[in-house]
């Protein structure tokens, strides 16, 4: 399978540390990459580039959120697009992981697979941060009627048919909930697919590792 129905979208800032080596890798097998560099001081757009992916950019920091909306936008302009997958820049997703559930896309009778560190013991996650996304995943099962066991992973794969009626209107962490409650209301089929989230030692000096779902709590219930 040459997965050329297929793009990853991958919200871009400040990642030049590891974004090219993202890309080399997440190429090999999706031939289809667009970064949505969401206002980078560095040069991560141009290393995304010249690895061999697509890049749009914002001009100022909107958050995750704007990003991978921008990229739906993107890659669903593209008349071969089936299937969607959305992709962390930061090295901590696998393209194993990605290419297993647009597999199950391919072969099963769902709308959209999503990523579950939680439904294996691979991912090494800290007690406090389990403790922290196990609480965000109660809130949110609870508010949208998805049931999840991890409800705020960014790797999840989506058919292009079903992603057309997403419209992500929370730019920064909360639209994880969001793309939930919207999966939920449209009545999507939904499955889970055990994932390997792997926390680096560059992920976690750039405190993305807990403070990310600190994050996420406060702007649930802000929001």
């Amino acid at each position: 399978m040459n997965n050329l129905d297929t793009w990853l979208v991958v919200p871009l800032y400040n990642e030049a540390t590891v974004i090219q080596q993202v890309i080399a890798d997440a190429i090999q097998v999706f031939p289809k990459i667009v970064c949505v560099d969401d206002g980078s001081t560095d040069n991560s757009a141009s290393l995304a580039e010249s690895a061999g992916a697509y890049v749009v950019r914002h001009p100022i920091n909107l958050g995750q959120g704007a990003a991978l909306q921008t990229g739906f936008d993107y890659v669903l302009s593209d008349v071969a697009t089936e299937y969607v997958v959305t992709f962390d820049s930061d090295g901590q997703h696998q393209v194993a992981d990605a290419s297993a559930m647009v597999a199950r896309l391919r072969d099963e009778d769902v709308d959209v697979v999503l990523g579950s560190r939680f439904l294996d013991t691979r991912t090494n996650a800290s007690r406090l941060k389990r403790a922290v996304l196990k609480l965000a995943v109660i809130f949110t099962n609870f508010t949208t009627g998805v049931k999840l066991s991890d409800a705020h992973n960014g790797l999840r794969a989506f058919r292009a048919s079903a992603l057309k009626s997403v419209r992500l209107r929370q730019n920064r962490m909360a639209h994880a909930s969001e793309l939930i409650a919207q999966i939920g209301r449209a009545k999507m089929r939904y499955a889970e697919e055990p994932v390997h989230i792997v926390y680096t030692d560059y992920s976690r000096s750039k405190g993305q590792s807990l403070w990310n779902s600190v994050n996420i709590l406060v702007e649930l219930i802000l929001k």
